[in-house]
């Protein structure tokens, strides 16, 4: 049995990724830290609603404990991830510092 092709997209026009950046966004790094920061913020706020959950589930005073296991496997995760992409920047910049000019 053939598939059917896809109908097109209407509204989507082909571009460049690289059409689509700002060229300050390449030296700048503003935009790197901005989305780091509000990573960080964003681990803060699971982090606490992860926690409220957590005392909620202690107390009894939960209806959903699908809920609180959700909110600290959310926490956990971004946080790893985080993690994670700081570390591969630290080794980014250990790897330039390596390099002869």
């Amino acid at each position: 049995m053939p598939v059917p092709p896809l109908p097109a997209v209407s509204g989507v026009t082909p571009t460049s990724y690289l059409d689509a950046v700002p060229a300050t966004a390449a030296t700048d790094g503003s935009a790197f830290a901005a989305s780091l920061t509000g990573a960080v913020d964003n681990i803060s706020q699971l982090q606490s609603a992860s926690k409220t959950l957590a005392v909620q589930a202690v107390t009894g005073d939960l209806e959903d404990i699908h809920s609180a296991s959700i909110a600290s496997t959310r926490s956990a995760l971004t946080l790893e991830l985080v993690a994670g992409v700081r570390n591969k920047a630290v080794d980014a910049f250990n790897e330039i510092m390596r390099m002869q000019a």
